[in-house]
């Protein structure tokens, strides 16, 4: 690693001789030493609690940066979601319903009617969470890195640091969204597969600061043979992330209309429910970011020993 800050990847030509941590007891099969404790983790490989714990400590020490930056992205994201809904999607609109009394011929016309909006109300959300969410997951890891070292770090500096990446990191998500889709249509399994597979390559492009093809490369070469533990910890920070989302939106979804309702949605009742969703997205999205830059990080020093380029890295000030 000749990379200052201590993310750049090991020497393929020399990965093969990395140090590996022994299996003992302790935290996530490990011993209880490593290279102390400099930002938000310990410089060691993490139990789960702790990668949860270092994300939310991430978002308290860097809250003005983390939620004010994810407020914007939210609001942003609100906004093109009610344009979307009122010019686009006509969520106005009475939605379309199958007559259990028509004629088959009819039933399948009235099926195809539904299916259509609801490809093209997922088609509009997944373009806007690609341009809204893919910056914000990149600008977090950002703010990630610097929370492990124990440095404090300016919008506008992680700003600068992840403007030239910010395009390959784009065309990086529009790729692993495709292999994924078509994993998905192929009976499902194959896709999840995919996805924890390719799921820490946005923080190693965005860290390691290598190309397209080196984060999709680099993604499997940490997930291997740890397939099952990058998925469970996903899991479980998805599945929180859902519960907070839902208490959020819960109130603002009882002041709003049914949207199944056979009126449709007024215009109150789509800024409620968008005004719900952005908030419940300025809390879920940087802790799900911050989670998956950590198991980054942890799989990084369970298999490269990370930790001690961190540790050099935090005792030099770089």
């Amino acid at each position: 690693m000749t990379d200052s800050t201590g993310w750049s990847a090991p020497d393929p030509d020399n990965r093969s001789q990395l140090p590996k941590y022994p299996a003992q007891s302790g935290h996530g099969g490990y011993g209880s030493g490593g290279q102390g404790k400099p930002g938000v983790i310990p410089l060691r490989p993490l139990a789960v609690g702790e990668i949860l714990e270092g994300a939310i400590d991430t978002l308290r020490r860097h809250a003005a940066v983390v939620f004010g930056s994810s407020a914007v992205i939210a609001l942003l994201s609100a906004g093109l979601y009610i344009i979307a809904d009122l010019w686009i999607l006509d969520a106005t609109a009475p939605p379309p319903v199958i007559d259990p009394n028509a004629s088959p011929e009819v039933q399948l016309d009235q099926a195809l009617a539904a299916l259509g909006d609801n490809l093209a109300n997922a088609g509009v959300i997944g373009v806007i969470n690609l341009l809204t969410q893919t910056f914000l997951a990149g600008f977090l890891t950002v703010v990630v890195g610097k929370a492990v070292l124990g440095r404090p770090i300016s919008f506008a500096q992680a700003w600068a640091e992840l403007r030239p990446r910010l395009l390959p990191l784009f065309g990086l998500t529009i790729v692993v969204t495709l292999l994924v889709a078509v994993g998905l249509v192929l009976f499902i399994v194959p896709g999840v597969w995919l996805l924890v597979l390719f799921s820490l390559a946005a923080p190693a492009l965005v860290l390691e600061r290598g190309s397209v093809g080196d984060a999709m490369r680099r993604s499997p070469v940490l997930v291997r043979q740890s397939w099952w533990r990058v998925f469970g910890v996903l899991l479980l920070a998805m599945l929180i992330g859902f519960v907070i989302s839902f208490v959020i939106q819960l109130p603002f979804g009882l002041l709003a209309g049914d949207p199944t309702a056979t009126a449709g949605l007024t215009v109150n009742d789509v800024l409620i429910l968008e005004l719900g969703n952005a908030v419940a997205q300025t809390i879920v999205v940087p802790f799900a970011s911050a989670v998956t830059a950590l198991l980054y990080i942890d799989q990084r020093m369970r298999k490269e020993h990370l930790d001690v380029e961190l540790a050099r890295s935090a005792g030099g000030g770089a």
